[in-house]
């Protein structure tokens, strides 16, 4: 039983130590809201895309996808989206965009700035794969059932499908993506010098990703609405893990893709939610506080959900 704690230790104290350099960075003022915009786009528009890139071009991909890991983790996407909409309605007595917003941060995880370290330093390169595949498909997906549900209700425009073709064709994440399945198809991989410099810039993405985490949760901190958040919070870290877990042992998929699974839907609330949110004006705050909430509480979920997978 202790080394089992002292592994999950290994995993998720310098994760959670990172993100906690940047918080008090910001406390304290040491690093400005400026740099702050400025690692984050670093980390999302180069660090992690190269990374990304190196991991599928040098990785040997399954000959088949195990279908029944796509199921598990989206089928404990939408439920929690779904449910956190109608408690949104219902409970919380919001319209019918803000309920999508409060669905969609239930929903969406934090992929690059949490998943990728965290998965990472549970399951190494052997979770890389599955990491990666599942953040291609993750974000075109919820982000587009989130804005068809928006839009929708007044009627969709051509203009609007043509903004959201856009943002996901131009996406750095997935446009890491794209070049990394292309190179493993060629078989094109860096040597040399540019193998050189590409290892050190993949190498900056996870500890540059989780303090700018940590800036950001001193910019958006917890900002009331808390019942609504917390309710957020609670279906992202508890109820879409479980879900998830319980579908990963009914369904068939290679046991550290069912570990990438779970942790992946672990994660706390992706600060997408709140970029969505702040696109339609509506439900900054609980989203924000979401996110801020869902990271602070996700130190002990993450561990348990750790814990039972008996990972690292």
């Amino acid at each position: 039983m202790v080394a089992i704690f002292a592994n999950i230790a290994i995993i998720i104290l310098p994760v959670f130590g990172l993100v906690s350099i940047g918080f008090l960075s910001a406390k304290v003022r040491l690093i400005s809201d400026k740099a702050s915009d400025g690692l984050a786009e670093y980390v999302f528009s180069l660090a992690v895309p190269i990374l990304i890139f190196k991991t599928l071009s040098e990785s040997r991909l399954p000959d088949a996808q195990p279908w029944g890991y796509w199921i598990a983790y989206f089928a404990g996407a939408f439920a929690v989206f779904g449910i956190s909409m109608v408690l949104a309605r219902t409970a919380f007595k919001r319209g019918h965009t803000e309920a999508v917003i409060h669905g969609f941060s239930a929903g969406q995880s934090n992929t690059v700035f949490m998943g990728v370290p965290l998965i990472l330093n549970a399951y190494g390169e052997e979770g890389a794969v599955p990491l990666f595949l599942l953040i291609a498909i993750h974000l075109p997906v919820m982000l587009v059932a989130a804005t068809l549900l928006v839009e929708g209700n007044a009627g969709l425009s051509l203009n609007t499908l043509k903004r959201l073709g856009k943002a996901l064709a131009l996406n750095p994440i997935l446009l890491g993506i794209y070049a990394g399945a292309i190179g493993k198809v060629l078989d094109i991989q860096a040597g040399g010098v540019v193998k050189q410099i590409l290892d050190l810039v993949a190498a900056s993405a996870s500890p540059c990703a989780l303090i700018s985490l940590g800036l950001a949760l001193n910019r958006y901190g917890i900002s009331g609405d808390f019942k609504a958040s917390a309710s957020i919070a609670f279906l992202k870290l508890v109820v879409h893990p479980a879900l998830v877990f319980v579908l990963a042992l009914l369904l068939p998929m290679p046991p550290v893709w069912a570990g990438v699974a779970v942790l992946f839907a672990a994660m706390p609330c992706g600060i997408n939610a709140y970029l969505l949110a702040q696109r339609y004006g509506i439900g900054v705050k609980t989203s924000s506080s979401a996110v801020s909430l869902s990271t602070a509480v996700g130190f002990v979920t993450i561990a348990f959900w750790l814990f039972l997978l008996d990972a690292g």
